[in-house]
């Protein structure tokens, strides 16, 4: 087997393969189709400070070659998430990242506090997609000032590996990245959903009750991929690469555009053994074209 370690920050990986937030649940909901320590990392479920209810339905519609997703980030909270959900997962031998989310800064400030307390959770991602009710709604990740001011409180009080999450709704994401990074992020993750919206045309209606969502899933990806692509180019720290990634190959050209590890998502709803085809297909590449280590193609193209 090829060396497939990699390092985002002070974490070291196994593999450069992690699951999505949001598609993976809290990786013990896939314990059964695979061997979850085989993972490079496990990114649980969006959490909040507080108990979140998240959007009435229907709250996920079908596209071609994807989904529409508005959940709405439910969760019990993140003292729930303490006392409930970590003792039964932090004995899983793969790193286990905690999704951050908020609606203000005091609140990603107050959660990434509470996590850093936990030994094993060695990093959080920072969900800036969010939007911000203090300043009218607009997601905190769509301006380099607002995007550096959660990263810049964020960081006085978490000591772990900071990754954070960059909306690809914005005009210039290399931008935001380079800003974040000012900041002290120690990687950055790209791209969160799109977007998007359907229609039931038989009923005049939006089929979401948001009437917007977020658009995930195989049609993404190459907008996901040029933004990796153009990321890579603006900053120094890691990139892990996420968008419309259904197989091996769809991987290994995230790294090839830059990104050091990639995360998959949608693909878990469809075959939830993927992210193990997915490093066993990795490792194939590299053997087929005379690789020792995934470290050779990062960032060839």
């Amino acid at each position: 087997m090829a060396d497939l370690n990699v390092k985002i920050g002070s974490l070291t990986l196994k593999n450069p393969v992690m699951t999505a937030s949001g598609t993976f649940g809290y990786g013990l909901e896939f314990a059964d189709f695979i061997d979850l320590s085989r993972l490079g990392a496990i990114i649980v479920k969006g959490t909040t400070l507080h108990h979140r209810e998240g959007n009435p339905y229907p709250r996920m519609a079908e596209t071609p070659s994807g989904m529409l997703n508005a959940v709405g980030l439910q969760n019990k909270g993140v003292e729930y998430f303490i006392q409930a959900i970590y003792p039964e997962i932090k004995n899983i031998d793969t790193n286990i990242i905690v999704n951050v989310s908020g609606s203000a800064i005091d609140d990603y400030v107050a959660t990434a506090a509470k996590i850093a307390t936990l030994e094993k959770i060695p990093a959080i991602e920072l969900n800036i997609s969010c939007p911000n009710v203090k300043e009218g709604g607009m997601a905190f990740g769509t301006s380099c000032k607002s995007a550096g001011n959660v990263v810049k409180a964020v960081r006085r009080v978490y000591p772990g590996t900071l990754i954070v999450k960059l909306s690809p709704n914005v005009t210039d994401v290399a931008e935001i990245a380079r800003a974040v990074e000012a900041e002290g992020a120690d990687s950055v993750s790209l791209i969160n959903t799109l977007l998007g919206m359907a229609i039931d045309a038989e009923r005049r209606k939006p089929i979401l009750s948001t009437v917007t969502g977020g658009l995930s899933g195989a049609c993404v990806k190459p907008i996901a991929l040029r933004m990796v692509w153009q990321v890579a180019k603006a900053v120094k720290v890691p990139i892990i690469g996420l968008g419309g990634i259904m197989n091996a190959t769809d991987a290994v050209e995230f790294l090839l555009a830059g990104a050091t590890a990639v995360q998959i998502g949608t693909a878990n709803f469809i075959d939830p053994q993927i992210t193990i085809k997915v490093i066993d297909g990795i490792d194939d590449y590299l053997k087929r074209h005379g690789y020792n280590s995934v470290q050779e193609i990062i960032g060839l193209v």
